[in-house]
């Protein structure tokens, strides 16, 4: 198992990214970070999805943007520091993300250590946007996973996912985090009556833990909810991404 350090060509510059590697080829991932972007926690959480037979591409998704890293223990108590976040976050609507993925998988596609072309997706909070956009746009996708991701669902929003379940040909798997202000009860029912008329397949839950639950670096990380987090994961790729 390997990182390798790649440069990928969008169509709005070069987006660096890390691609995490089996021993063996295997089938590629996405992995779309939460809004304080790519760092040391999501490329060990690549290490560990690539361990277990998959190509991983770990995109730095605010590639058009500069910025300064991010201290997650502290980011969501300073005001200037979530007002950076939350700025950096909207830099990126679903018109660039869904650009992006097409990039992201002409990349893969050319990769020798990529087997099969169902390509799987998953996302951890704004990054569960991402996820689900590029299952809604890429009909490679054949997997996507949304953890504690905010806004799946929004009334007001034009690019919200759900609006756009009926272009969804693979599996969803979407786990919510409890008393999450970003995906209340009525964006999760929303979501969920979407994804049934669309005739999705789709696994919809609530976490017994905070948003934030999954990513070992959070404030809000929580042991239990992140192994059970692994364990959908796995079964969702396991039973839809074939391996040759």
């Amino acid at each position: 198992m390997s990182r390798i350090a790649v440069t990928i060509t969008t169509p709005d510059g070069l987006c660096s990214a890390t691609l995490h590697t089996p021993l063996s080829a295997g089938p590629a991932v996405i992995l779309y970070t939460d809004a304080a972007g790519v760092r040391e926690t999501f490329a060990a959480m690549a290490d560990r999805l690539s361990a277990l037979g998959y190509v991983v591409l770990l995109p730095d998704g605010y590639y058009r943007t500069p910025y300064a890293p991010f201290d997650v223990a502290t980011v969501f108590t300073v005001p200037a520091e979530r007002e950076r976040l939350t700025a950096l976050g909207r830099s990126v609507p679903a018109e660039l993300a869904v650009r992006d993925t097409g990039a992201y998988l002409d990349f893969l596609a050319g990769r020798a250590e990529v087997a099969g072309s169902a390509v799987g997706a998953v996302g951890y909070c704004l990054g569960g946007r991402f996820s689900l956009w590029a299952a809604a746009h890429f009909p490679r996708v054949a997997a996507a996973a949304s953890f504690h991701g905010g806004n799946l669902a929004a009334a007001d929003d034009p690019d919200s996912p759900h609006l756009v379940a009926g272009r969804i040909r693979g599996a969803l798997h979407v786990a919510a985090a409890r008393n999450d202000k970003a995906f209340p009860a009525e964006q999760h029912e929303r979501l969920r009556n979407a994804l049934v008329a669309a005739g999705v397949r789709h696994t919809l839950e609530t976490y017994p833990a905070e948003h934030g639950f999954a990513v070992p670096d959070n404030a809000t990380y929580d042991q239990s909810a992140e192994e059970r987090h692994w364990t959908a994961l796995k079964q969702l790729f396991a039973e839809n991404l074939p391996r040759a």
